[in-house]
């Protein structure tokens, strides 16, 4: 059956087609075009894989920006609060290279330094004690005659006759004045504990003087600790100073303490202090009263023994110029001389002759208690470092004389040995052994 045509549009107006003059304007209206449902207005098209990025070690792989979402609607007005937009990530790193191994340098060879002493005042010095001190024990008992002491005065008995044969010829000269004149001899002695007396002696024969207020301001603290040891008072003694480059220290008489500008200088406050204890183990154990004592009574003796022998020289020498007669005559009357003296005296002369073996032996002995004493204080490692300094000081000594071309030294003999007053170092040493051990 057959279809009719399709009737055409109608399109709306009086007159039909809108272009014909006199017809109304209408507006025209395309129709809508159909959309194909399975292709809508804005495809989705695919989205391509992402790979993934290569990074450096340490660094976060990278990610792709996502898509930004629409911004919220946010009020607006003066008050409404501002948003906060997200920023821009940044990008990753760009991978570089990675630096090559530095470049193994040969190591500087590393040579044992040598180690730099604190100064002596140092307190980071090993032998650097405190002076820090309260209160102060003193004891009962300041003084004692030791065995030393007492041998000092004994071989010193025989001199002291000499002596006094000497002031009896001498009073014989002054007729009815002559006892006053062996009374006074006597009574001199007492003026080795004579303040006056004393000063004089340290400042014309010892060469001392008083210190300075620096010096004293070094001397005393040092001092008040080894006395409050010992429990002796301090003030009773005098503090000297000899003008010297050596290391030395002194006790004479009966209150002088004298010490050597250089110790005091160059030692620190503990050796320092081992010195002055050293030194207040004489004035304590009665050997330095004792020793002056003796030498005083024991001085005119000697100034006879000097003269006589002045005198038998210039006989000697006289005698010569008579050929061998005149030798021979001066040789009989010397020994008929001293033949008599011997018999007379008892062998008295004979004992004077081995006294100075006997009196230097007595004086090492106190030395060994002189050290025994400060190292019972405490300072036997503070003494035993001065002892070596003293030993470096005589080899220095020694080496100076042979390079100043002075010939080698002289041997020491067992003579020489014998007349020493000091023991040598190794025998000081040996005896500071019982204080350096360490206590169990």
């Amino acid at each position: 059956m057959t279809q009719p045509p399709p009737t055409p549009p109608e399109y709306p107006g009086p007159t039909g087609r809108p272009d014909q003059p006199g017809a109304a304007q209408v507006p025209h209206q395309a129709p809508p075009y159909p959309q194909n449902p399975q292709n809508p207005q804005n495809p989705q098209y695919p989205q391509y894989p992402q790979y993934p990025q290569q990074t450096a070690p340490g660094a976060s792989p990278y990610v792709p920006p996502q898509a930004t979402p629409a911004p919220p609607q946010y009020p607006t007005g003066p008050t409404a609060p501002q948003p906060a937009y997200p920023q821009a990530a940044a990008p990753p790193p760009y991978p570089h290279a990675p630096a090559p191994p530095p470049y193994p340098q040969a190591a500087a060879p590393s040579y044992p330094q040598a180690a730099v002493p604190p100064p002596p005042g140092s307190p980071l010095h090993p032998h650097h004690i405190s002076t820090d001190r309260g209160r102060v024990h003193v004891a009962g008992q300041q003084r004692r005659t030791d065995a030393a002491a007492f041998g000092n005065l004994l071989l010193h008995l025989p001199n002291f006759l000499c002596s006094l044969v000497v002031v009896t010829l001498v009073s014989l000269l002054l007729g009815d004045f002559g006892i006053l004149l062996i009374l006074a001899w006597l009574a001199s002695g007492a003026l080795v504990f004579h303040r006056p007396t004393e000063s004089a002696l340290a400042r014309h024969l010892l060469r001392l003087r008083y210190p300075t207020p620096q010096e004293r301001a070094t001397l005393e603290p040092v001092w008040r600790e080894v006395t409050a040891r010992a429990g002796v008072d301090g003030r009773t003694y005098e503090l000297w100073v000899e003008d010297s480059d050596s290391l030395n220290a002194v006790a004479a008489a009966g209150h002088i303490v004298g010490v050597t500008r250089f110790a005091m200088n160059n030692l620190p406050n503990g050796e320092l202090a081992a010195v002055m204890a050293h030194e207040l183990g004489h004035h304590v154990g009665g050997h330095a009263w004792s020793g002056l004592l003796g030498y005083w009574y024991a001085l005119p003796g000697r100034i006879a023994w000097r003269l006589l022998r002045a005198v038998t020289g210039f006989l000697f020498q006289v005698s010569r110029a008579f050929s061998c007669i005149g030798v021979a005559f001066f040789g009989v009357c010397v020994g008929g001389l001293a033949l008599a003296t011997i018999t007379s005296l008892y062998g008295l002369p004979l004992l004077v002759l081995g006294m100075p073996y006997a009196l230097a032996a007595v004086g090492r002995r106190s030395e060994l208690r002189a050290d025994r004493h400060a190292a019972a204080l405490g300072f036997a490692p503070m003494l035993a470092a001065v002892l070596d300094k003293l030993h470096q000081q005589e080899q220095l000594r020694t080496a100076a004389l042979t390079a100043a071309g002075q010939g080698a030294p002289v041997p020491e003999t067992a003579a020489s040995r014998l007349l020493s007053s000091h023991p040598d170092y190794h025998t000081r040493l040996h005896h500071l052994q019982q204080y350096l051990q360490p206590t169990r």
